[in-house]
């Protein structure tokens, strides 16, 4: 992901006016524009020809370049659908920029076809892929980072089981409690049960 208070300067200094004409260019993937500039999205840390067919970003996220060579120095990475600098990402990276969207984002609604549409590639090759590298799909992933988060909320708030479920996006709450037992063998009363009993033996013993 592109850290927004990195080389700043040089984004600022490469970064062209978005028009209207090139943000209609965006929104109809016109082939007619393409070569004449490039975008960026800052959410995703991806850039773009403007004919790409990945789901189109908001209009406040978008940084237009007139080369790739620029959108290479600000340190975005080059789509794996349309390929604007000619040469295929390669798949770690990829699925770099997949597991730092789903970090940031794991409250969110996610399916493995939201997921293939923001980060530019078909639902199929993004989990075949994900799992080569990771050694688990994307769907599990995003599962593993919701019950961590859940886990910290348990320890460290008061918050009802159902209001975590929401907060790790997760709306149905008895699915929630399933999900959290099988992937840590308590329900998540259980787990914070005992660690509020781990806390005080703890701080019996002291």
């Amino acid at each position: 992901m592109l850290d927004p208070m990195n080389d700043e300067n040089d984004i600022l200094n490469n970064v062209e006016m978005m028009t209207d004409e090139k943000w209609q260019a965006i929104i109809t993937n016109d082939t007619a524009y393409n070569n004449q500039f490039f975008y960026a999205v800052k959410s995703t840390g991806i850039f773009c020809k403007p004919s790409c067919k990945s789901r189109v970003p908001k209009k406040e996220n978008v940084c237009i370049f007139a080369t790739a060579e620029q959108a290479l120095h600000a340190k975005f990475r080059p789509c794996k659908r349309c390929k604007p600098t000619n040469e295929n990402l390669p798949d770690s990276e990829w699925v770099d920029i997949i597991t730092a969207y789903i970090d940031q984002n794991f409250a969110e609604k996610l399916t493995l076809e939201s997921l293939a549409m923001i980060c530019h590639g078909s639902p199929y090759h993004m989990h075949r892929t994900f799992k080569k590298i990771k050694g688990l799909t994307p769907i599990e992933y995003i599962q593993q980072v919701r019950v961590h988060a859940a886990k910290k909320y348990l320890i460290e708030t008061n918050k009802a089981i159902g209001d975590i479920a929401l907060c790790v996006g997760m709306a149905n709450a008895p699915y929630f409690i399933t999900l959290f037992k099988k992937k840590t063998g308590e329900t998540p009363a259980q787990f914070r049960q005992m660690r509020k009993m781990e806390e005080m033996n703890d701080g019996n013993k002291k």
